[in-house]
């Protein structure tokens, strides 16, 4: 018998699972776990024969079940029926996760000796030599060329939390899967069993010679922003947080979007960002770049302010470069005559009445996961645009749109960085991939699997990368 994978923790809704049933056919017909399966709740999307017999057959059953609760009911059910043994329920989540989900592949077979002597030794040494007369052939005879650290300490998980660096290895090595899948980039997913600032630096900076750039993952902040800091300014090759750029980028071309629906110029709009993490920083800084003038800021201090003094820094820079008018008060009260509300910061913040208090034609982006600042279908007939975090509504703004593209184009060009520029031409290059006849309230933001984006990124990015002077190497396709 498998292993069992299921646990007693609740299931997470609108996921399958796999019920292995051993059924005595003289007992119970399959009809009768059918009906058990659908009085619960559950939806039967698949059935597999895995054993048959003259009175026994064991099937395994793929299940959807749309409650938190709805599993265990149906285990309940199920160990209640006469001639029906429950053997095991896996939970296909989990299945898809054994193992890992990234591998290694060789490049080229071994075959002879001549081929092990060219790839390892004694032929090797001649590359090893010629990059150490010349240190930048490590880009083009070293995996440096086409390679990304997706690097963790698990202190910022979305949606868990500071759960460690084991704990943060499956995310990470989700995101090495979609680097290779939708920009061919191959990435190594690596947790840091540390979360002191100055250690995670220098571990960093001790394997950076392997990589072509670095993608900061799920690290706490204001840690996060010492740390990127300090590595783009002692290495020579592109370090990007993608919980704050990657989530930037993205927002900025579906904002352009919007204001497109509702006819708003960006430098006429006033925009509330609520929650000034990491995100929320570098969201703004990107905002201004594209020219939005203003901007105010709310946590849970409240609407910042240069009025006031703030302990943290990143809060501090945010109070002297925004809020021009000073406001304060609650969320509703600085949101009264907004145009856009940008929510970072957690579920149920924003109600339905803040909302009515925003200009005409409102534009409300509630990205918090796994629950948004406030609900679609609670302000859809008075928002002009609405955007969330999450998969299962229309506008999602997910950064697996942006990741990809930006480091392709910046391996492509051998970037030293990726400054401010490269990002202002990714988030353009995503708004440009809707078209003016396809864009509407609902489509805004393309999808993660229009394979369109990538490409495009990649070459606003390599040009920007050009025009500022940080492009090491001029792709032929630039020439």
């Amino acid at each position: 018998m498998n292993q069992q994978l299921y646990t007693n923790q609740p299931s997470i809704a609108g996921k399958s699972f796999i019920l292995r049933l051993e059924m005595d056919t003289d007992q119970v017909q399959f009809a009768n776990v059918a009906k058990v399966i659908a009085e619960a709740g559950g939806d039967i999307i698949a059935l597999d024969m895995i054993q048959t017999g003259s009175q026994m057959t064991v099937r395994d059953i793929t299940v959807t079940v749309t409650k938190n609760d709805t599993i265990e009911q149906i285990e309940y059910h199920l160990k209640s029926l006469s001639g029906v043994r429950l053997l095991h329920i896996s939970d296909r989540t989990f299945l898809l996760h054994l193992g890992g989900k990234v591998e290694i592949s060789p490049k080229i077979p071994i075959q002879n000796r001549d081929d092990l002597s060219r790839v390892y030794t004694p032929d090797v040494a001649r590359v090893c030599l010629a990059i150490q007369e010349q240190p930048e052939k490590a880009h083009t005879l070293t995996i440096k060329r086409n390679t990304v650290a997706v690097i963790s300490d698990g202190s910022a998980v979305l949606g868990l939390g500071n759960i460690g660096a084991s704990a943060a290895m499956p995310v990470m090595e989700g995101k090495a899967l979609l680097f290779k899948q939708f920009a061919g980039i191959d990435a190594f997913p690596i947790c840091l069993d540390t979360q002191d600032t100055q250690q995670i630096i220098e571990t960093i900076k001790a394997m950076a010679p392997t990589f072509g750039g670095i993608n900061l993952e799920d690290i706490s902040s204001p840690r996060c922003f010492d740390i990127e800091k300090r590595l783009n300014e002692e290495l020579d090759i592109p370090v990007f947080h993608d919980d704050q750029h990657g989530t930037a980028v993205v927002l900025l071309a579906g904002l352009m979007n919007a204001m497109k629906v509702v006819g708003k110029p960006l430098d006429k709009i006033r925009v509330v960002v609520c929650g000034i993490g990491a995100a929320g920083l570098s969201c703004t800084k990107m905002l201004m770049a594209a020219g939005v003038k203003n901007i105010i800021g709310y946590d849970k201090a409240g609407a910042l302010t240069r009025d006031v003094q703030y302990d943290n820094p990143h809060w501090q820079w945010f109070a002297e470069n925004t809020n021009p008018e000073r406001k304060t008060g609650t969320i509703g009260e600085v949101l009264e005559g907004a145009d856009v509300f940008i929510g970072l910061s957690r579920g149920g913040v924003l109600k339905r009445e803040d909302v009515m208090k925003m200009a005409s034609q409102p534009v409300v982006f509630a990205m918090a996961n796994p629950d948004p600042e406030i609900h679609p279908a609670e302000i859809e007939d008075i928002a002009a645009v609405i955007a969330t975090g999450r998969s299962d509504y229309p506008n999602q703004i997910n950064n697996v749109l942006c990741f990809p593209g930006i480091f392709r184009g910046a391996l492509d060009c051998r970037a030293e960085t990726i400054n401010e520029e490269m990002k202002l031409a990714a988030a353009k290059a995503i708004a440009s991939v809707i078209s003016d006849h396809e864009r509407n309230p609902g489509y805004i933001i393309p999808s993660v699997f229009n394979q369109n984006v990538v490409q495009a990124i990649r070459t606003q990015v390599v040009d920007a990368a050009i025009r500022t002077g940080v492009a090491r190497k001029i792709p032929s396709d630039f020439k």
